[in-house]
């Protein structure tokens, strides 16, 4: 019996010590293994760079999360406000206006913003104007948001194709002749479109909206009507464009005019390009991209958001904003973008987004839904 035990023993040894390592291994690995904080942003917002920082700052501070970026990108209010519902992300990068779009539907999935958080030290450095705007405000006076970046639906041309002097100045000449299959649209947020109509026709680009909200019927039913001059000229305007594009603008030889939230233009310009903004004399639809926490995000995984948000708000990004993205930084520590001027510039625009109600959406998509099919796009 004796032999028969020692003859066991070594097999033992070896099966204890490999016990020892599955369990060591696997101790290791839940260590490890880190949990992830969705990040809902748009094309070009979030760089790989940057979810390198983000994520050592929280493994230095003792934060078991990674950032992970939720995909597709954001495109739409629709589309964003279908992602946070069906829990498929932790923070997004909002514009401003989506937050009471359709009812307010968006702002009942967001979680106030505790602006005085220990892990918020930049937000002091926020321009003052854009922290407490009334369409990210809850019903208790509480912000939904923390401002980010701004910018407008521009239209950039080349200027290496097109003398300065023949450079058009009114957003009535993306209707003349000589522009036709020149320019792009966005074709995601169709509303932008309808509102360049709206003002080739010397109204507010928004111009349904404020109708509607003043109970102004006659004029609603007349600028709505499918017979109407307003649907023959956002009809003419799909007609005349070259292409349409969801995420992000296409640049090829064929356009001489991109439509742009902005940040691909300066990537553009860096290859050799020369497109520069179109100032239009009837002004710019302005917006204003925030960042907002999902409701449900709470305990350490809501400190690491913050801890997120605070890096996006932090000089280095906000820099990146100005130089990078063409738009204009929520940072008072930061220079104003050359192109576009700083945060006074926007905010004197007469042209910022509201958050447009059920009512006017319908309308609006009705039209532009028109216009699409009477054009084959």
């Amino acid at each position: 019996m004796r032999l028969k035990l020692s003859a066991w023993w070594p097999i033992f040894i070896v099966a204890l010590l490999f016990s020892m390592s599955c369990y060591s291994a696997n101790q290791t690995e839940d260590v490890e293994v880190k949990q992830p904080l969705r990040v809902l942003t748009w094309e070009g917002y979030v760089t790989a760079e940057d979810i390198r920082e983000v994520n050592l700052i929280l493994a230095k501070r003792g934060y078991n999360y990674e950032v992970e970026l939720v995909t597709p990108f954001a495109q739409s209010a629709d589309q964003m406000f279908d992602l946070i519902r069906a829990r498929k992300c932790d923070i997004t990068f909002l514009t401003l206006y989506f937050i009471k779009m359709q009812k307010e539907q968006t702002s009942k999935l967001l979680q106030a913003i505790n602006t005085q958080s220990p892990r918020l030290s930049n937000f002091p450095d926020l321009h003052a104007k854009l922290t407490r705007l009334d369409i990210g405000i809850n019903a208790n006076g509480e912000p939904l948001y923390i401002p980010w970046g701004g910018g407008i639906y521009g239209f950039y041309i080349n200027t290496d194709k097109v003398k300065r002097s023949d450079i058009p100045t009114s957003v009535s000449d993306l209707w003349l002749d000589e522009w036709k299959n020149t320019f792009s649209l966005n074709i995601a947020q169709e509303w932008y479109n309808l509102g360049l109509a709206l003002m080739s026709m010397g109204h507010s680009p928004f111009y349904l909206y404020e109708s509607l909200k003043s109970h102004d019927r006659q004029t609603v039913l007349k600028m709505s009507s499918p017979d109407g001059e307003l649907q023959y000229k956002i009809a003419k305007l799909y007609l005349a464009a070259k292409s349409f594009w969801l995420n992000s603008s296409g640049f090829n030889d064929e356009l001489l005019i991109v439509s742009s939230w902005g940040p691909e233009v300066h990537s553009q310009n860096v290859k050799g390009d020369n497109w520069q903004l179109i100032d239009f004399k009837e002004g710019h639809m302005a917006w204003l991209d925030t960042i907002n926490f999902v409701k449900g995000v709470n305990g350490k995984k809501l400190e690491a958001a913050e801890i997120f948000a605070n890096y996006f708000i932090g000089k280095e990004v906000q820099t990146r904003i100005s130089s990078e993205l063409s738009m204009i930084p929520a940072s008072k520590k930061v220079a104003a973008n050359p192109m576009l001027g700083d945060v006074d510039n926007i905010v004197k625009k007469i042209w910022i987004v509201p958050p447009f109600d059920n009512s006017s959406y319908d309308i609006m998509k009705k039209m532009t839904d028109r216009a699409k099919v009477s054009t084959g796009h």
